[in-house]
């Protein structure tokens, strides 16, 4: 039976993007094709678990949405955990870096490129708005398209970067801001 490698399974709100403020189960995945220096995943820790053992982990909870994250979870994830997900009455989000094709049975994926991805259609595009001036879309189709001000751990750079993203955004309507409200908020 196939294992899958877990960071760690927790039950918060979603605090990014399209889905922010919903009630959700997260999975996240240990282990990475990238090595992102603001990256706040310890790729080195990890329980072995199959996708019962997943399931068994999180039916208990009241929200009936998982997002499956990591590191990046297409190094693992399949169509057979996600099978398993939905026959337990989850609706399955992913987070990815795009950079791998992700299972095709997921009810929303959504692509938050740092190199050249392979994926050329999600439902949302997460870009980070960093210090640079034009934030590139990396050529992807997506339904909705957020940016999202670079968390670069001092506050006046941080202050500067969201004024700037915001402005980018006004000039650019078709994005949307995405600000880390889980941390705002004081929530993992």
């Amino acid at each position: 039976m196939k294992t899958y490698r877990v960071n760690d399974i927790f039950y918060s709100l979603q605090g990014e993007g399209h889905n922010t403020g919903r009630a959700a189960v997260f999975v996240r995945f240990s282990g990475c094709n990238l090595k992102c220096a603001f990256c706040d995943t310890d790729f080195a820790s990890f329980e072995p678990l199959t996708g019962h053992d997943i399931v068994e982990r999180i039916r208990h909870h009241e929200a009936r949405l998982v997002v499956l994250t990591g590191g990046e979870p297409t190094l693992q994830v399949d169509e057979q955990l996600i099978d398993a997900l939905h026959e337990a009455g989850f609706e399955v989000a992913m987070e990815s870096n795009g950079t791998l094709p992700p299972p095709s049975n997921l009810d929303w994926l959504t692509v938050s490129p740092k190199t050249k991805p392979r994926v050329q259609r999600c439902n949302e595009l997460k870009v980070l708005f960093d210090e640079a001036e034009t934030p590139n879309d990396y050529g992807i189709q997506a339904d909705y398209y957020y940016l999202q001000p670079c968390d670069v751990g001092d506050a006046n750079r941080n202050a500067s970067i969201t004024r700037r993203c915001v402005e980018y955004i006004q000039r650019h309507p078709q994005w949307r801001l995405s600000l880390q409200t889980h941390k705002l908020i004081g929530f993992k």
